[in-house]
């Protein structure tokens, strides 16, 4: 779900030349990928959940081997079965319901992984579950599930696009260099303007009631999508790991591609059912 532009989305410097064979490889993986979530995402329903539990389960794999820990397997079981059953319960009993269960199995996994990182590996289903659990709001949403869907996964891309071709283009200081050494605040500010157009006319095209609203939500939405970048960017680098896995080939793991949408949909999900309910932005 995330533009191919990789992790560095703020880069003031081009990224080295990619293969000609590594190029082809990106292109198949996406052209055979893309139209499978496109379509889920489009049909809604129980057949875009077995794609929000299918991303589940890749993403606890890989966050369980990314931290370690005393007992791998134990732990990325547990990390399976609770990100699993957390959407179950969002799906029979809603949002709180998955809160409650992804907290007690964080809490679960933490305990049985042992190791001085084990807050982390627990932590790996929180941020886990947020992410898709809020995707998963947002797309049920029975008025409006797939333009609120769109306006989040539109607005990432639109983000990641932005925001190298800003930091390319104009440079300037480092956002986060120690985190992510290519990152820049002209990248932060570009991505930030690319999603707040985006939103801004995925709100017109969608009806929204105060399509300028979106202007500004696109924007913070930039904001939180690049932070979720630099987050897992700095996991990354605390175990000097350059991706998250090898399931996309040319592309890495999935949290590479939606680390953004993991951050950026839980904010939306609950601006939408608080403030925006209050002053009808959409």
């Amino acid at each position: 779900m995330k533009s191919s532009t990789d992790g560095n989305v703020a880069s003031a410097q081009p990224p080295a030349p990619a293969k000609s064979g590594d190029l082809k490889t990106r292109a198949i993986s996406a052209l055979v990928l893309a139209p499978l979530v496109l379509a889920a995402v489009w049909a809604g329903g129980w057949v875009f959940h077995v794609l929000i539990a299918l991303g589940a389960v890749a993403s606890a794999v890989e966050w369980g081997n990314l931290v370690p820990c005393r007992r791998k397997g134990a732990a990325i079981a547990l990390s399976v079965a609770g990100v699993l059953l957390a959407l179950a319960a969002q799906i029979a009993a809603g949002p709180w319901a998955a809160v409650v269960v992804a907290i007690l199995a964080s809490a679960g996994v933490a305990v049985a992984s042992g190791g001085p990182d084990r807050g982390l590996s627990g932590g790996g289903i929180l941020y886990v579950v947020a992410g898709l659990a809020g995707l998963m709001w947002l797309r049920d949403d029975p008025e409006s599930g797939l333009a609120l869907f769109l306006f989040t996964m539109l607005g990432v891309w639109a983000t990641d696009i932005g925001a190298y071709a800003a930091g390319r283009t104009i440079g300037g200081p480092k956002l986060a260099p120690r985190i992510s050494p290519k990152k820049t605040w002209a990248g932060l500010i570009g991505g930030m303007a690319s999603s707040a157009l985006v939103g801004w006319g995925v709100a017109l095209a969608a009806g929204a009631q105060r399509p300028l609203l979106a202007l500004a939500v696109g924007a913070v939405l930039a904001v939180v999508a690049q932070a979720g970048d630099l987050f897992e960017s700095a996991v990354k680098r605390r175990y000097n790991v350059k991706d998250s896995g090898h399931l996309i080939p040319g592309h890495g793991g999935i949290l590479d591609r939606i680390d953004g949408l993991l951050a950026a949909a839980p904010v939306l999900a609950l601006f939408h059912a608080t403030i925006g309910t209050a002053i009808a932005w959409w």
